[in-house]
This record gives C-alpha cells, sequence and structure tokens, in this order.
C-alpha cells in the first residue's frame, strides 16, 4: 500500500492508543481529531477501514470527514473483501447510503418462507426498480415458481437473466404483458395460478403523470383493478399492493390514482376469499427516476445540480429495504390492511446535493454550482406518511405500522370507476381541469390545483 499512498497516519478512537504505532504508522487522535489533523497535514484522502460498526457510527464518523476536503473511500464489509483479494481495488467511493445511519433490518424469515417455499408467486412491474429486488429476495426462500410480468421487455430480460443464472433449480417465467390488458393478465393467471400477487406496476413520475393523466389512471387505477379481479378468480391467497407516501393527502394526479388503489384493495377485500393489503413506503435511494441517480450524472458532468426548492424533504430508504418490510407486512396481512413503513427522520434534498458533492472530493457553490429551480407541478415539500384520518397501530416489527382502514364499500368504488371509465372514452390527457375536478370527486382528500 506505500507503494501507491503516502500514509500520514490512522485514527482510533481508543484514546488510550493515540500516540502508539502500528506498522511504522502513527495513530494520530481520534475521529473527533479528523478535521484538525487532514487540515495540518493537508490531507487528499481518507480511507475508511471498519468493517463492523454499527450504522449509527458510521454516519456520524463519515459526517466529520465531510469538514474535511478530502476525498472518502471506504471498505466494504467481509463478504465484498472475501469476494475481490486485493484490498485496495475493494475500497468503494462512499454513497449517500452510508450516510443515512439506519439499523440493520431483522426480519422473522421463518413466517416469509412458509408463504413463499414451493409456491407460484407473481410479481407485476417485475423488471423495475422494487419489483425486480422484490424478485431477488423471493427467490432465496425457495419458491416453486416466479412469474415475472412487465410491459417493458429490456428491463424483463435482464432480472430474468440475473436469476436464471443465479437459481438454476426455480422456474423463472419472464413473461410480456400490460396490467391495462385483461385479457392478456387473465391468460397468465390462468396458466400459473399464482399463490402470492405482488403487484407493484405502476406509473410513479410525479411530473409526467401531470402532463399525462389519463395514463396514470389506465395504467395505476385500472391496471391494478385488473389484477385485483383476477386475483379473486383465480383464487390467490394474499395481495400485495406497493404504495406510495404519496397517497397521502395527494396533490398530484399520480398520488390520487394511487390512494385509489388503496381504496380499491380495501373494498375488494370485504367481499373476497383472497387477502388484500397495500404496503406504503417514501422515496427507495438509487430507484428508476429517483434524485441520486440525476446527481450523480450532474455532478459528473461538472454540475449544476438540480434542486427544485432549498426546503424540500423527503423520505427515503434502501430499495431491499423496503423490499425486505413488504415481505415481513405480507406475514402480518390479515385483509384490508394498509401498512406503513418507518422511513426514519426525513431529509432535505438540498443537504443531499450537497454531501454527494461532498463526497465526491468537491465543494459545493464552488467546484459544482446547486442551482434552485421551483417547485415541479404537482410536487409538495413535505410528504406524508400518513392520512389525517388515519391512526397507527403496532405490528410485531417495529419498522411496520398499520394505518386504521377507513370503511370503503365497493359498489361505490366501481360507480367512481364507471366515471373514471367515462374519462378515458370522452376526454384526452389536454383536458387535464375536468380530470381533476372528477378525481377531486373519487377521491376526496385530493388536493391538487386545478
Amino acid at each position: 500500500m506505500k507503494d501507491r499512498y503516502n500514509i500520514v497516519g490512522l485514527i482510533d478512537d481508543n484514546i488510550n492508543k493515540v500516540n502508539y504505532a502500528i506498522s511504522g504508522n502513527k495513530i494520530l487522535g481520534t475521529r473527533n481529531d479528523i478535521p484538525k489533523i487532514c487540515k495540518e497535514n493537508n490531507i487528499e484522502l481518507i480511507l475508511f477501514t471498519i468493517a463492523n460498526i454499527s450504522n449509527k457510527d458510521r454516519k456520524e464518523i463519515l459526517k466529520i470527514c465531510q469538514e474535511t476536503n478530502a476525498k472518502v473511500r471506504i471498505l466494504p464489509g467481509t463478504d465484498e473483501l472475501i469476494k475481490n483479494k486485493n484490498l485496495m481495488d475493494s475500497f468503494r467511493d462512499v454513497e449517500i447510503e452510508d450516510l443515512l445511519g439506519r439499523d440493520t433490518i431483522k426480519l422473522d424469515n421463518r413466517n416469509i418462507k412458509e408463504l413463499i417455499e414451493n409456491k407460484t408467486i407473481l410479481v407485476t412491474g417485475g423488471g423495475g426498480s422494487i419489483g425486480s429486488e422484490l424478485c431477488r429476495q423471493i427467490v432465496t426462500y425457495n419458491p416453486k415458481r416466479l412469474v415475472i410480468v412487465d410491459i417493458y421487455e429490456n428491463n424483463l430480460y435482464d432480472i430474468e437473466q440475473e436469476l436464471k443464472a443465479n437459481y438454476k433449480d426455480i422456474e423463472i417465467c419472464a413473461i410480456v404483458a400490460s396490467v391495462r390488458d385483461k385479457k392478456r393478465l387473465e391468460e397468465v393467471f390462468k396458466t400459473y395460478k399464482p399463490y402470492l400477487v405482488f403487484h407493484a406496476a405502476a406509473h410513479k413520475h410525479v411530473p409526467l403523470m401531470e402532463v399525462s393523466p389519463l395514463e396514470a389512471i389506465k395504467n395505476n387505477v385500472f391496471g391494478t383493478y385488473n389484477t385485483v379481479n383476477l386475483a379473486d378468480k383465480y383464487g390467490v391467497k394474499k395481495f400485495i399492493l406497493i404504495s406510495t407516501d404519496k397517497a397521502v393527502n395527494p396533490t398530484n394526479i399520480m398520488g390520487a390514482t394511487k390512494r385509489l388503489c388503496e381504496m380499491i384493495i380495501q373494498a375488494k377485500n370485504k367481499e373476497s376469499k383472497t387477502e388484500y393489503a397495500a404496503v406504503r413506503f417514501g422515496n427507495v435511494l438509487g430507484s428508476n427516476g429517483s434524485v441520486v441517480p440525476l446527481f450523480k450524472k450532474q455532478i459528473a458532468k461538472g454540475g449544476p445540480v438540480t434542486v427544485t426548492d432549498k426546503e424540500i424533504t423527503r423520505f427515503f430508504m434502501t430499495i431491499p429495504e423496503a423490499v425486505s418490510l413488504v415481505l415481513q407486512a405480507m406475514t402480518f396481512a390479515k385483509g384490508g390492511e394498509i401498512f406503513v413503513l418507518d422511513m426514519g427522520e426525513p431529509v432535505k434534498i438540498y443537504d443531499m446535493a450537497v454531501n454527494l458533492i461532498k463526497l465526491s472530493g468537491l465543494e459545493p457553490d464552488v467546484d459544482i454550482k446547486i442551482e434552485i429551480t421551483g417547485l415541479r407541478p404537482g410536487e409538495k415539500l413535505y410528504e406524508e406518511l400518513l392520512m389525517a384520518e388515519e391512526g397507527l397501530e403496532k405490528t410485531k416489527h417495529d419498522k411496520i405500522f398499520i394505518a386504521e382502514p377507513l370503511d370503503v364499500d365497493m359498489d361505490k368504488i366501481r360507480n367512481k370507476l364507471d366515471k373514471l371509465q367515462y374519462l378515458l372514452d370522452n376526454e384526452s390527457n389536454e383536458d387535464k381541469k375536468k380530470i381533476k375536478e372528477t378525481f377531486k370527486e373519487i377521491v376526496p382528500t385530493y388536493k391538487g390545483a386545478i
């Protein structure tokens, strides 16, 4: 290592070790001394080498490192070290996930395995960020068959090839189909008769759906309605809807459609033997269209990094973390619940931009400019995870709660869907005012501007 780096010194939080040396390298101080040591010695690179450390301590030490002008690289976990024999090549850049400081999630894997093992599991939207991670985690519980449905063939092909390479004993069925197409979807249900359904297929991009609201209705509302009805018809045991914090007091069409999807599954649950539930969570780091990949691209180009408002905040969770909690919530579902995941503390998007720039060894507004662009159509400053009329009930898992179910009648839902069908048949995406007015009647909590 000395051939490639001039090691100035080491850091250890044990104050009794300060001034001792390891292999000729002096321990200069504790974590709190890092900024001073870096300044005095013109440090260019900090190597973070503690593999076994709590997320809270990792977050605290990395924040101290950010007070310096040095680039930070981090040693991954033991598994990655085993795969990569060259120690120096194992170091990676610090990711924003490292700064969340969230504890590792503990799961009751036995209950999850009982529901999945030797069963046929269907995932809609299985090529997407959440859907593909659902597939990755589901196969670890040894299902008999995994049926992956997606309309976008490229992502579908990628996840199919990945799983077939790693799980040769599990039947992987990749099906190109749209949840909008009831006839095609019925072919899938009739052929495979799934035991569990995870419904992740949806249009999720808020500004794009403001421009094309009818597409959100077709895909999110009627796609969900088709899938819900077929789950009932073909005797599915449990149906899990992937929902969003944007369904709470929605200010945009996307969120309003997802709230209506929650209402559909709660109403359908009353008249079906299938157990329907929804899992609601906030933003996931690194998902398609999310802010972190965008910021990284902007930094790589030299900026500017664009933030809509300096005060805008969001709840964040890693994709594997969110999906593992979805699987755990499935074991709790008796039907009709909306499960709410504990997303931790809200994060300022502006702070994320600053952190990512610093983690790249650059200075915000010196090397990379941060530009405030203004809120986009339908966008909130703050997201909520609960509606005002809902209460929270604890589950056996400390990061999963149940929102108090609302009284939703299926006949009323069908009347609402008839109104939406009329819109689809008679209006265009240009008639946004009429579409929003109708949606305000259908989803009373929708607060979108007309």
